[in-house]
C-alpha cells in the first residue's frame, strides 16, 4: 500500500475556539505529579465514526465549536496556555484564548485503517499539529471529513494539563453538550491542584524507593490482541488457585501478559524482571480527592520477580499477588512520598534516550474508563485508540468497545518477538 502522509488531508479551516462565557484569568499551580510531565507534550488520540443519515447534519462544525466553547468554560485551563511564574516554575496561564480547533477533508475511508493500531501516519494524517504555536495551546482538535462519509476527530491534550481521567472527563463534558445542549447532566471538574502539595518539608522514605520507576523510550512495532469476557474470567479464576479470592481484571491480565513477555523474549531465568504500571491516587488519598479532580493524579508503582517465577510457574497467583501487592501499597502514606520525591528532585521527565532494558515491562491500563462515551450526538465511535505509540516494551489495556467485556490488548514491542507473544498469550488461556 502507498505510504499516507500530509498530502492527503487537505486543511479548509483553523482557528480558537474560545469559553463562551468569561472565566477566571490566572496563573493555575501544578502539582509535583504535574510537573514531572511538563515535556512529555501532548497526548495523541483519534476516534473513527462512521457516517449515520439520521439525525442530519453529521458532525456539523458550528454545533461542534458551539459545545466546546460551553465545555470550555468549565475545563478554563485547557483554553489556556502552558506559562511560567515569577520564579520559573512551569503553570498554566489560563489566558480564555482557547482550544485550537481544525477542520479538514481527506480522499480516505475508514477503511483504509481497519487494523486500527498505532502508527506515524495516523498522527500525522488526523491529529493537530501543536508544534507552530508558542506558547504552547493546552487542547487541539482536528476533525476530518473523510471520502467514506465517516469522521475522524484527533486530539492532543497536554499531559501537564490532564491525565487520562480528566481527558476523558473533557471529551465526555463537550459530546455531552453536543449531543444534549444546555441539558447535558455533567459532573464538573475541581481545579484545585493544591491539594496535592509536598509537605514542608519534603521527606522520602528510603522504603518508599522500591516503587519508583524510571522512565525510557524507543520506537516500536505495535500489535493488538483481543481478549474475550469467558477468557478473562478463566485467567481472573487461575489467579486466585484454590483461596477463593478475588483479583481484578487489571492484575489478572498483566500477570499473564508479563509471563508470556518474559518467555518470549527468552529471558536468563536467574534474571530480576520488573513490571510498571501508572495508578490513580484518587481514591488513595485520605481524605480523597474531590470527584471531578482534574489534573494528573497518578504515580508510578512496580512489581519485580526472578524471571523463572514469572514465567515457570505452573499458574499464575505468584505473578498476580506480585501486582496485587503492589496495588495494595498506594495508600495515604506511600502517595506523599511519591509527591515529596518530585517536588525534592524536580523532576525532568523528557524522555531519556536509548532502550528500556528487555528486563523490564510498562503496562498502561484504561480499563473501565469512558473511552468510548464519546458521543457527540450521532452515536459512539466506532473506534479509539492512541495515535501513535513511540514507547517500547509498552502494553496498553482498554475495553473492546463492542459490549461484550472482551478486552483490547496493544503490545508495543520488537517486531521479532511479536508472533512469540501472540501465540503464547493465545496458547496459555486454551490452558485456563
Amino acid at each position: 500500500a502507498a505510504k499516507m502522509g500530509v498530502d492527503d488531508v487537505e486543511v479548509v479551516e483553523s482557528c480558537m475556539v474560545a469559553p463562551c462565557q468569561e472565566t477566571p484569568r490566572r496563573g493555575m499551580w501544578l502539582s509535583p505529579l504535574d510537573l514531572m510531565l511538563v515535556n512529555r507534550g501532548h497526548t495523541p488520540t483519534v476516534y473513527f465514526y462512521p457516517y449515520r443519515s439520521d439525525p442530519g447534519d453529521f458532525f456539523d462544525v458550528a454545533r461542534l465549536k458551539a459545545a466546546m466553547a460551553m465545555a470550555l468554560v468549565a475545563f478554563y485551563p485547557l483554553a489556556g496556555r502552558l506559562g511560567m511564574d515569577g520564579n520559573g516554575r512551569a503553570e498554566v496561564d489560563c489566558t480564555g484564548q482557547g482550544a485550537l480547533f481544525i477542520v479538514a477533508r481527506s480522499d480516505l475511508t475508514i477503511d483504509d485503517f481497519r487494523s486500527f493500531l498505532p502508527s506515524p501516519e495516523l498522527r500525522t494524517l488526523f491529529v493537530p499539529r501543536v508544534e507552530d504555536h508558542s506558547p504552547s495551546v493546552l487542547c487541539a482538535v482536528q476533525l476530518t471529513f473523510l471520502k467514506c462519509g465517516g469522521v475522524a476527530l484527533g486530539t492532543a491534550l497536554h499531559h501537564v494539563a490532564v491525565d487520562a481521567i480528566s481527558a476523558f472527563h473533557f471529551l465526555q463534558t463537550w459530546s455531552a453538550f453536543s449531543r444534549d445542549g444546555g441539558a447535558a447532566a455533567l459532573e464538573l471538574p475541581f481545579h484545585d491542584r493544591t491539594l496535592l502539595r509536598a509537605r514542608s518539608p519534603p521527606f522520602v522514605h528510603p522504603d518508599a524507593f522500591s516503587v519508583f520507576c524510571p522512565k525510557l523510550n524507543l520506537s516500536v512495532e505495535p500489535s493488538e490482541t483481543v481478549v474475550s469476557k469467558d477468557q478473562v474470567t478463566a485467567l481472573k479464576r487461575a489467579c486466585v488457585g484454590g483461596d477463593g479470592g478475588r483479583v481484578s481484571t487489571f492484575c489478572a491480565l498483566s500477570a499473564h501478559v508479563w509471563r508470556c513477555v518474559c518467555v518470549a523474549r527468552r529471558l536468563p531465568p536467574d534474571a530480576a524482571t520488573r513490571l510498571t504500571f501508572p495508578a490513580s491516587v484518587r481514591r488513595s488519598m485520605r481524605p480523597p480527592l474531590p470527584p471531578g479532580y482534574c489534573g494528573n493524579g497518578i504515580i508510578w508503582l512496580g512489581a519485580a520477580g526472578k524471571v523463572r517465577d514469572v514465567s515457570s510457574s505452573e499458574d499464575l497467583v505468584f505473578v498476580a499477588g506480585q501486582i496485587s501487592s503492589a496495588v495494595r501499597r498506594m495508600d495515604d502514606e506511600l502517595v506523599p512520598f511519591k509527591i515529596d520525591y518530585f517536588e525534592l528532585t524536580e523532576m525532568d521527565s523528557k524522555p531519556a534516550p536509548g532502550c528500556m532494558p528487555e528486563t523490564e515491562l510498562r503496562v498502561i491500563s484504561w480499563l473501565g474508563m469512558p473511552v468510548y462515551d464519546v458521543d457527540f450526538g450521532w452515536g459512539k465511535p466506532l473506534a479509539m485508540l492512541r495515535a501513535v505509540s513511540e514507547r517500547a516494551r509498552f502494553v496498553y489495556l482498554m475495553d473492546s468497545g463492542k459490549e461484550d467485556s472482551s478486552v483490547r490488548v496493544l503490545m508495543c514491542t520488537a517486531a521479532a518477538i511479536l508472533n512469540d507473544f501472540q501465540r503464547l498469550l493465545y496458547a496459555s488461556l486454551v490452558l485456563y
